[in-house]
């Protein structure tokens, strides 16, 4: 999927349509907080760790990619629903 990097799109800030600048969401630091990480840190001592033990699958062959829009009048930025997409690249 190829999408330029600069387009016209509206705003909810400005609730106008402006020129937006396109960038591709980066996965944040993993904080190790959720609650399948701290059973996999309970189950983890002494023996059989259970459903921890398989061997992780694989990746998918497409992913779901979250791109932020960013406003060049107000400068804030906002999300839309993520698409699916094999590759992705941001065009002139």
């Amino acid at each position: 999927m190829k999408m330029p990097t600069k387009f016209k799109t509206y705003c909810p800030y400005c609730r106008k349509h402006e020129i937006h600048e396109v960038e591709k969401v980066k996965k944040g630091r993993d904080l190790h907080l959720h609650w399948i990480d701290r059973q996999k840190g309970r189950r983890s001592k002494v023996g059989n760790m259970g459903k921890f033990s398989k061997v992780p699958g694989g990746d998918k062959p497409t992913k779901r990619i979250n791109v932020r829009y960013r406003c060049s009048v107000c400068g804030k930025a906002h999300l839309r629903s993520g698409v699916k997409a094999g590759k992705f690249e941001l065009t002139e």
